[in-house]
């Protein structure tokens, strides 16, 4: 089973990627997750899509492609596998199938901008401890410092409104193709996201049921 995980940047199709991984036994392949441990490393790629990711934008094609192209040359991939944050554009949706990887099904997980923005610039973390809260979801006890070690909180920079509108802006122009190049090979599931994270979670597994099912059809 082969699936993609598409969503804007904090619709929270990373979280829900990991519980289909759980359910299904399956990896899920976050590009996120791999290019910030390249950039912590500082390897080449890492250092090459350093200045993208600080000023808000998308790693380069030809990075993301080649670190994808090693991911899922490992083991753990033979049984399949989720992509999570790829493919981003166009030429990377057409590149994954000239490497004769076959996609059983992408699903779509849409959350209005408004929403994300205030999600995301509502987060706070502490830089000693790394907790995370957030002041609407889930403040600390007075709202300004940790509640574990007392550190006062911040905002990271990729959390910010104007990096978070910029963001989406470059998401909806690249990202957009891809799901039109997904909807008319009929692969495309959207689940639309709900304010509770167990909601959207129970919408997914069906979309993911109905995927599995959809794929079958296909095969037989």
């Amino acid at each position: 089973m082969k699936m993609i995980f598409l969503g804007a940047p904090g619709a929270g199709k990373g979280t829900q990627a990991e519980n289909v991984s759980e359910k299904y036994g399956i990896p899920a392949i976050s590009t996120g997750a791999i290019i910030r441990e390249s950039v912590k490393n500082g390897t080449e790629a890492g250092l090459a899509a350093k200045s993208y990711i600080d000023s808000g934008a998308l790693v380069p094609d030809k990075v993301v492609i080649d670190i994808i192209k090693e991911r899922l040359r490992d083991d753990d991939c033979k049984n399949g596998f989720i992509l999570d944050g790829f493919p981003r554009t166009l030429v990377q949706a057409e590149e994954l199938e000239k490497l004769g990887v076959s996609i059983d099904f992408a699903i779509t997980i849409e959350v209005p901008d408004d929403k994300i923005i205030r999600r995301m610039s509502g987060r706070r973390v502490c830089s000693d401890c790394g907790a995370s809260y957030h002041i609407e979801y889930k403040p600390s006890l007075d709202g300004k410092t940790c509640d574990k070690c007392g550190t006062v909180l911040t905002t990271r920079r990729d959390d910010l409104p104007e990096v978070v509108k910029s963001r989406l802006e470059v998401y909806h122009e690249q990202t957009t193709p891809v799901k039109e190049f997904y909807k008319k090979s009929g692969k495309l599931l959207t689940v639309i996201g709900q304010e509770e994270v167990k909601d959207t979670t129970a919408l997914t597994m069906k979309a993911v049921e109905t995927g599995i099912l959809m794929s079958s059809g296909t095969k037989d």
